[in-house]
C-alpha cells in the first residue's frame, strides 16, 4: 500500500508570506489612521473613564450593617463551609446584651472575619448561603493591592453601609 502525497506546493508569493504580511500592514495602518487622525479609541481612558458592568457583576466582598452601625452577620460559619476556595475565616463569640435587645435575633457575632481576596474566586456562593444576607459581593472591581498582607480584609474593612451593591 502505498501513501499518496496531498501536500500542495507553494508558488514564490505564498513562500515569502507577501499576501499576509500586506494584508496585516493594511489592518495595522486603518487602526493607526483611526486612533491618530479620527481620535476612535477602542480602549477606555482607564482612571477617567469607568467601565460600566452589569448589576450582576462580583466584585469585592463587603459586610453590610444596620441602623446601629451592628453588624448582620451572626457567625452562622456558612459562608466558610460553602466557599470552593476556602478564603473566608471566622472566629465567633457571644453578643453582649446592651447589644442584643431582642433575644436570639443576633446571639452570636464575629469577633474577626477575615476574607483572602487572593485566593478568593468571586464565584459567590457565600452570598447566596448566608441567610442574614449580611455578606455580598459589591460592584467594585479596583482590588489592586501592593503585598499579599493587604489583599486579606479584615472585619473593619469589610464593614460598609451599602445600596443595593454599591456603596453609599
Amino acid at each position: 500500500m502505498a501513501t499518496i502525497n496531498v501536500s500542495k506546493k507553494y508558488t514564490v508569493k505564498e513562500k515569502t508570506y507577501l499576501p499576509a504580511i500586506l494584508i496585516g500592514m493594511k489592518i495595522t495602518m486603518k487602526r493607526f489612521l483611526q486612533g491618530f487622525l479620527l481620535r476612535k479609541h477602542d480602549t477606555i481612558l482607564y482612571p477617567e473613564k469607568k467601565r460600566d458592568y452589569s448589576d450582576r457583576f462580583r466584585g469585592m466582598h463587603f459586610i453590610s450593617v444596620d441602623k446601629n452601625k451592628t453588624e448582620n452577620c451572626t457567625a452562622c460559619y456558612l459562608c466558610e463551609t460553602v466557599c470552593p476556595a476556602e478564603c473566608i475565616h471566622i472566629v465567633a463569640d457571644e453578643r453582649d446584651e446592651d447589644q442584643n435587645p431582642y433575644g436570639v435575633k443576633k446571639e452570636k457575632k464575629p469577633v474577626s472575619f477575615d476574607i483572602d481576596s487572593l485566593r478568593c474566586c468571586f464565584c459567590g456562593f457565600c452570598e447566596e448561603a448566608c441567610p442574614k444576607d449580611a455578606i455580598k459581593l459589591s460592584t467594585n472591581y479596583e482590588l489592586a493591592v501592593s503585598s499579599r498582607e493587604e489583599a486579606i480584609y479584615d472585619l473593619d474593612h469589610l464593614k460598609r453601609e451599602m445600596n443595593g451593591r454599591s456603596e453609599k
